[in-house]
């Protein structure tokens, strides 16, 4: 006998709520920043810069707009002076409140879920993490910290990573945010895919082109690998006065998976490198779903669990 499988429908015994765990929206638009770091002279100034590009994706009906990795640093050349790495640190923890606050408050305002690049932020048992903080319009916050610190971060700022990787549950499905470094790692990214996300967002802070060239590749080969989306936030310009921000290299982009269904070399946007601009796209989960069960090849379906997995051992 001959059984035709619905392409759309996805395949296995979970349940709709355990495959969604939310709106699976027919088109969800992306807009990520590639954002100009620059001297400002108050917290105020910063937030109306971040408005300003808030306010553009959410003009043209975004429902995601995901800002770079550590571009809360920018508030250190409020002082006009280069502060000591621990003096620096410390003093940009104590932004943490303000930032939560008026964030949330921008996602009320323009009815879009925000993707808070990241913030170095002093948690409750004392270490430093460095937070992505993502708001959404419906006035929620989640946090995910970046689980793997550079060396560099560890050097400069005494950065500890994070224990836990969960997906997001928005209105337009689960999520997953991953931050620069920690989008080098395939078992984070495949724990938060079995978790049922499709859209992953990687706000990342590079200094040169090889630094952002591992992010980049290693961003597109967790969209072949996963079959799921990757969206890629990062900084341009510089903070003379700000140590460790000398300066930035980016090309912010979203990628697809490499298959008849998606976008051309497997990208939905893309940006001119080290200019501050918007890229935005829009992305359809169900062809995620199209092309799990029935793409050219179906990476997700053919893994070989009698021989291998991710097992998590983290909260």
């Amino acid at each position: 006998h001959l059984v035709w499988r619905n392409p759309k429908v996805p395949q296995g015994t979970a349940t709709k709520s355990e495959y969604s765990g939310g709106r699976l929206a027919d088109s969800v638009r992306v807009g990520t920043v590639q954002y100009m770091l620059r001297r400002v002279h108050s917290f105020e100034e910063f937030i109306k810069f971040v408005e300003y590009f808030v306010d553009v994706v959410a003009t043209y009906n975004g429902d995601f707009v995901v800002f770079p990795e550590l571009f809360t640093l920018q508030l250190l050349s409020i002082e006009n002076r280069e502060m000591p790495p621990a003096e620096a640190i410390e003093a940009l923890t104590e932004y943490t409140p303000r930032f939560r606050e008026a964030m949330r408050e921008l996602a009320l305002r323009h009815n879009i879920n925000i993707i808070g690049g990241s913030h170095p932020t002093r948690v409750p048992n004392g270490r430093v993490e460095n937070i992505s903080y993502v708001f959404l319009r419906d006035g929620r916050i989640y946090e995910q910290a970046k689980i793997h610190p550079t060396p560099n971060e560890v050097s400069w700022w005494n950065i500890e990573g994070g224990e836990t990787v969960s997906a997001i549950e928005t209105d337009c499905g689960p999520i997953g945010v991953l931050v620069c470094y920690d989008s080098e790692f395939p078992e984070l990214v495949r724990h938060l895919t079995d978790q049922g996300i499709h859209i992953l967002f990687v706000p990342f802070c590079t200094d040169e082109r090889q630094s952002y060239l591992r992010v980049r590749y290693c961003c597109h080969a967790r969209a072949v690998e996963n079959q799921i989306y990757v969206v890629m936030s990062g900084n341009v310009g510089n903070l003379p006065n700000v140590s460790n921000m000398d300066i930035q290299y980016a090309q912010s982009c979203v990628l697809t998976p490499c298959d008849f269904p998606f976008s051309r070399d497997g990208i939905a946007a893309d940006t001119t490198p080290n200019v501050e601009t918007v890229a935005i796209a829009d992305l359809r989960p169900d062809t995620l779903v199209t092309a799990r069960n029935n793409g050219t090849v179906r990476n997700l379906r053919d893994r070989r669990h009698d021989l291998y997995g991710v097992v998590w051992r983290g909260k």
